[in-house]
C-alpha cells in the first residue's frame, strides 16, 4: 500500500505539460474548406499535440498573409496562386503545408444555357471578380480552345458570381468554386456546368495552403499542427457523416443545405498528407505565372515553399 501511495503522490506532484499557443488566420469566414482545422479543434487533436490554437476569421481576406509576414500570426491560410504573387512582391512568406490539394476554381456556365463548349464563348460576356490572375486564367483557357481575350467581353461582377450568371447578366464566370457556387446554383434552381481549369491548360495547383514567415516561424509547432490536421482529415475520410456533424455543430450558420453539399464535394480534395511538398507542381505554376506576365522572374521553389519533412 505504501508503494501505491508513494506512486500516486509522485503522479500528483508531476508538472503539467505546457501548452504552446498558436494563432491561425483563416482566409475567409469558417466554411467546409476548413474542415480538418475545425475537426482537429473539436476532437482534441491540437490538444493532443500540446497546442492551443486560436482560429481567427479575417475582416479582410487580403490581410492574413500580410499579418503573418509582419509577425502578427503563426500561420495564415492562403492560395498557391497568391503565394507566387506575394513572393514576387517581396513578402517573407513560404508554404509550409497544404489544406486543399486541388483547384476549386472553375469556369462556370448555365447547364441549359447557350455555352456548351468553351469555343461558344466567342462574342459573349464573362464575369470575374479579381483582375490580373483571373484574366490570366481565362486567357489561357480561351487560348487552349482557339480563342483570345479579345473574343469575349469581360465584366467585373465583384463577388456576385453566381447571381450574375443566374440573372444572365453574363454568359460565364471565372473564379467560381466548384464546391460552392455550383451547389448554390443547383439549390436555387439554376443548374450549372463547370469547365475545370486544370483540364483547360492551367497547371494543377494547391488551392488552399498554410503560409508562414520563415524567419519567425516555429517549425516544431507547425509540424504538430499539421499532424493534428492530418489526423482530422483521416477521421473525415473514414467518417464523413460523423465529421460533418462535428463540424456543423460549431455554428448555426453552417447547418444549411449549401454547406452540407459543399462538405461532400470538398471532402475528397483535402490534403491527405498536408506536409508533403510537390516541388514540380510549384515550379510549373511559377513558370505559368511568368509566361502569363503576372510576375517578371522565375523564383526557385525554395523561395516559395519549405518541406518540413526535410527539416
Amino acid at each position: 500500500m505504501r508503494i501505491i501511495a508513494t506512486f500516486l503522490m509522485l503522479i500528483m506532484a508531476a508538472p503539467v505539460m505546457a501548452t504552446d499557443k498558436m494563432t491561425l488566420l483563416l482566409d475567409w469566414f469558417v466554411n467546409p474548406d476548413h474542415g480538418p482545422i475545425i475537426v482537429a479543434q473539436e476532437k482534441g487533436y491540437f490538444a493532443e499535440q500540446g497546442l492551443d490554437v486560436e482560429i481567427i476569421a479575417p475582416a479582410d481576406p487580403a490581410d492574413p498573409p500580410k499579418l503573418v509576414a509582419a509577425g502578427r500570426g503563426d500561420l495564415a491560410i492562403s492560395y498557391q496562386p497568391s503565394l507566387h504573387l506575394q513572393v514576387a512582391e517581396g513578402l517573407p512568406l513560404k508554404r509550409v503545408g497544404t489544406l486543399v490539394a486541388t483547384p476549386l476554381n472553375c469556369l462556370l456556365v448555365l447547364k441549359d444555357g447557350p455555352v456548351k463548349t468553351i469555343a461558344d464563348l466567342k462574342g459573349r460576356k464573362v464575369g470575374f471578380s479579381v483582375a490580373g490572375v483571373e484574366e490570366a486564367l481565362l486567357g489561357t483557357i480561351l487560348k487552349t480552345n482557339g480563342l483570345a481575350l479579345d473574343d469575349v467581353e469581360l465584366v467585373n461582377v465583384n463577388w456576385s458570381l453566381s447571381p450574375a450568371l443566374m440573372s444572365k447578366q453574363v454568359d460565364a464566370v471565372i473564379g467560381a468554386y466548384r464546391n460552392f457556387e455550383l451547389n448554390q446554383m443547383e439549390i436555387e434552381g439554376h443548374e450549372g456546368k463547370c469547365f475545370y481549369i486544370e483540364e483547360e491548360g492551367i497547371p494543377a495547383y494547391d488551392e488552399l495552403i498554410y503560409v508562414a514567415n520563415p524567419a519567425t516561424m516555429d517549425a516544431d509547432k507547425i509540424k504538430r499542427f499539421l499532424a493534428a490536421t492530418e489526423k482530422a482529415t483521416q477521421f473525415i475520410v473514414n467518417h464523413p457523416v460523423e465529421s460533418w456533424n462535428v463540424f456543423s455543430a460549431t455554428a448555426k450558420e453552417l447547418q444549411d443545405e449549401l454547406n452540407a453539399k459543399a462538405w461532400v464535394d470538398t471532402l475528397p480534395r483535402f490534403a491527405l498528407r498536408p506536409t508533403a511538398l510537390d516541388v514540380g507542381r510549384y515550379a510549373r505554376y511559377e513558370a505559368f505565372m511568368v509566361d502569363t506576365g503576372l510576375i517578371d522572374t522565375v523564383h526557385p521553389v525554395s523561395d516559395l515553399a519549405i518541406d518540413l519533412n526535410a527539416e
